[in-house]
């Protein structure tokens, strides 16, 4: 849609400035591919905090904290990583941490 402006009304703005927190269970080839590497960098480029650590299923773990447009963004880095092959992401809403203030990587 080259040339169209799309033109959101102040709730959609509101919304996407709202903080959210979920947590992802990303399945996959998503161990041993830097994953969790690539989070912690994504969430240092979007401004998300929270944490991820590797299960012991297999999957990857992720709770990450901000605003919608902040997570998408981490979200889009994160597989923008040619060596992670993401299968399934399954997400849950969660409660906001709001004394967090920093992404980790878990072990």
């Amino acid at each position: 849609m080259r040339g169209l402006k799309i033109i959101e009304n102040s709730n959609q703005r509101k919304l996407k400035r709202e903080k959210k927190r979920y947590n992802y269970h990303f399945t996959g080839q998503v161990q041993s591919v830097g994953f969790r590497y690539t989070a912690r960098n994504a969430a240092f480029l979007s401004g998300v905090t929270g944490w991820v650590y590797n299960s012991s299923d297999g999957a990857v773990i992720m709770e990450v904290q901000g605003t919608i447009e902040q997570i998408e963004k981490q979200l889009e880095i994160i597989e923008r990583n040619p060596f992670i092959q993401i299968e399934q992401i399954i997400k849950k809403e969660m409660p906001l941490d709001e004394y967090e203030h920093s992404f980790s990587v878990r072990y």
